[in-house]
């Protein structure tokens, strides 16, 4: 899918941003190519338009999509990898599939295994990361400030715990 100038999108790193341009550029003496320049709250990235998808830019999720992904926040959690090494790069690895769903699920796996034990600081920083790209998508998504969203979320999250589902 070919996004055009003023799509809100998302790159599975840098988070939320507008495309404000497409145009050619050369970069580190390549090819002249067309690019996307997306805005981002802090600065500006080049996203070469044939690499899009390999990227994961997508469109902001659609508000009417929001109730799939309340059911998966609510829904059990699924059990993390035991070696923390081993679920840092099975984590990274999937954020970098881009997806909300994915955001999700890991939103909604790594607070329940907090519930259980401490994360480690590594797990906390992931957690910490995918939580606020999150409540910043579903905000936007939503039409609603973060403050709601991460209401929202928490709130989900919560029905999640005290929703009876045998966790290992």
């Amino acid at each position: 899918m070919q996004l055009k100038i003023g799509d809100s999108v998302v790159h599975p790193i840098y988070g939320i941003g507008h495309i404000d341009k497409v145009e050619e550029r050369e970069f580190f003496e390549q090819e002249p190519a067309l690019y996307y320049q997306v805005t981002l709250s802090e600065n500006n990235i080049w996203i070469p338009v044939e690499a899009q998808k390999a990227i994961g830019l997508r469109l902001v999720t659609a508000k009417n999509e929001l109730d799939q992904y309340r059911d998966l926040l609510k829904s059990r959690p699924v059990p993390l990898n035991v070696n923390a090494h081993q679920r840092h790069l099975e984590l990274t690895r999937r954020l970098k599939q881009g997806s909300f769903q994915v955001v999700c699920e890991i939103v909604r796996d790594l607070t329940a295994a907090g519930w259980r034990v401490p994360l480690t600081p590594r797990d906390t920083t992931t957690l910490q990361k995918t939580r606020k790209n999150l409540h910043e998508e579903w905000a936007m998504a939503a039409g609603v400030s973060v403050a709601e969203a991460i209401k929202e979320v928490d709130s989900l999250l919560l029905a999640s715990r005290q929703t009876p589902h045998v966790v290992t």
